[in-house]
């Protein structure tokens, strides 16, 4: 079954209308208008092969699967730490926000970092320690290495 999301597609029509007619006179869009008019969106189908698409080396590798895990989380908490931290930059930049509200969500933007970047650091010790398992061959470990840095 085909589903269409109709939430917001006709404000984003009507920007995109007023937008046309502002260039027709010779005004030029900023940078932030442009970045604002464009949406990508994926189904939840798209996500989920979108997710386990980005996971394939690791699945391939010829790794035991407690560090196939591990090597997922550290991808994970790493594109989390990226997405905090545009968030930051985007909060930091924005000028019309009210000062109080700004610090608050400034200081927990920061504390989800903070978390964040734990949680990655627990996971790479947890890494270090699989990685000494007297199981695995050099060629294992330096796979396993060369994922977690990828």
């Amino acid at each position: 079954m085909l589903r269409v999301d109709m939430n917001g597609v006709v404000e984003r029509l009507a920007l995109g209308v007023q937008r046309q007619a502002a260039r027709a006179d010779g005004e030029v869009a900023s940078e932030e208008e442009v970045r604002d008019g464009l949406r990508v969106t994926l189904s939840e189908l798209g996500k989920v092969r979108a997710a386990a698409a980005k996971n394939n080396d690791i699945d391939e590798a010829d790794l035991p699967d407690n560090i196939k895990e591990i090597l997922k989380m550290i991808r994970e908490l790493r594109q989390q730490i990226a997405e905090k931290q545009a968030e930051l930059q985007a909060l930091m930049a924005d000028s019309g926000m009210d000062a109080e509200a700004k610090q608050m969500r400034l200081e927990m933007l920061r504390g989800e970092l903070a978390s964040l970047q734990g949680a990655l650091s627990t996971a790479q010790a947890s890494l270090v320690e699989a990685l000494k398992d007297k199981r695995l061959s050099n060629d294992q470990r330096m796979q396993a290495t060369s994922l977690a840095m990828a």
